[in-house]
């Protein structure tokens, strides 16, 4: 399994370098998008939406909504009102994973989606205008948690830190993933020429709300009886499970990153 997810991740690395980096802003805005359409196809099967014209449905519906986004582009106000609403959420998503992971709402699972997706293309698609190497470093800032605390729960996870969402991640683990965010924090200091202390806190704050991103995706998992999210991407599943801690991270980054006015 381990060498399967890096062969795809392996692959998957230089494509993601020109989505980002070597392509016109409008061409990652399309790319941006379609990741998204393809996580609210998996998402559609957490709120039971089994046939795939529900699905479908599903799909465009969230389509929608970044097309008026899209639309709106220019009206600050409004967009930001959409970066507050995914702050709120995932606060509400902390509590649901920690006191009460056995409640189960297709409704909510529904509305989730729109709150998890279309907030974290917004903010992706902000990062990239205001520097690529923004999307880059945060996509870089949680493969790194992710890697260390894969790693750290390998070999010293022993006290689990949602036994009833997901049995296998450690409180270690997320010790190994800040610490290895830490070394990808420190890299970025030097990379921007920023202050380190305000840095170093969004960054942290980013990668706590990466964790709490993979549990609430583990959460809606349990509760359609998936084990993956879908199966596009050998090793590691489907498209959620592969950026399910950045739907989270984007958000939180952004708006950290604008209200310290770290790079202004």
């Amino acid at each position: 399994m381990l060498r399967q997810r890096i062969i795809t991740a392996l692959l998957l690395a230089p494509l993601a370098l020109a989505a980002i980096l070597w392509v016109p802003h409008q061409f990652t805005t399309g790319v941006l998008a379609l990741l998204v359409l393809a996580g609210a196809w998996e998402w559609a099967a957490f709120t039971r939406l089994s046939t795939r014209p529900l699905r479908a449905f599903y799909v465009i519906a969230v389509a929608a909504v970044i097309g008026v986004l899209w639309f709106i582009g220019t009206d600050q106000r409004r967009l930001d009102a959409v970066l507050d609403a995914a702050l709120l959420w995932w606060l509400l998503a902390l509590l649901w994973v920690v006191f009460f992971p056995a409640r189960k709402s297709q409704s909510v699972t529904a509305v989730a989606g729109f709150l998890v997706l279309v907030p974290a293309w917004l903010a992706l698609v902000r990062l990239h205008e205001r520097a690529p190497q923004l999307v880059l470093f945060l996509l870089l800032l949680v493969v790194a948690a992710d890697v260390g605390a894969y790693f750290a729960g390998r070999r010293y996870g022993r006290h689990k830190l949602a036994p009833q969402v997901s049995p296998g991640k450690t409180w270690e683990g997320v010790y190994g993933g800040l610490a290895a965010a830490a070394v990808m924090t420190t890299i970025g200091v030097f990379w921007f020429g920023v202050s380190a202390l305000p840095f170093f806190t969004l960054c942290m704050v980013a990668v706590l709300a990466s964790i709490v991103g993979d549990l609430t995706e583990s959460l809606f998992k349990r509760h359609a009886g998936l084990k993956d999210s879908g199966s596009v991407l050998p090793g590691h599943g489907g498209v959620l499970d592969r950026v399910d801690s950045v739907t989270a991270a984007a958000p939180v980054f952004l708006i950290s990153l604008e209200r310290l006015g770290i790079f202004s």
